[in-house]
């Protein structure tokens, strides 16, 4: 690694980007959906897709706890399957298409082969002081 492409955040890490778009995506689209769905599917969603990314911020900034920093991947990984489960629920109510569904879906399997791979690779990642 060069130094330009140095690593200073969690926000300079592709998964945590990737994340971040995936996040956003589910925002517009759960802008549509009905209105008895708000307080659950709605916001149950929402907050699993935003839980990858502040899961994977907190697990950077526990790098000098190696163990602390797989169990927040771990968590990461989690709201990454919790949020494939929603998109399962939201194209089963046909809240979103075919299409929409496997994009998303698509890119939340990248983002567990990401988060899985940090995990395998976490002395890489992880520093003593």
């Amino acid at each position: 690694r060069d130094l330009a492409e140095k690593i200073n955040s969690v926000r300079d890490l592709e998964v945590y980007k990737l994340a971040f778009a995936a996040a956003m995506e589910i925002y517009q689209i759960s802008k549509r959906f009905p209105r008895e769905e708000r307080f659950s599917m709605t916001d149950q969603i929402r907050r699993a897709s935003r839980s990858v990314c502040s899961n994977l911020a907190e697990s950077w900034r526990k790098r000098r706890y190696r163990a602390v920093f797989i169990n927040k991947l771990t968590d990461s990984q989690q709201e990454a399957s919790e949020t494939q489960t929603w998109l399962d629920f939201c194209i089963a109510c046909e809240y979103i298409n075919r299409r929409t569904f496997l994009e998303l879906d698509g890119k939340y399997e990248q983002i567990l082969g990401m988060l899985n791979s940090m995990e395998m690779k976490a002395d890489k990642f992880c520093f003593n002081r």
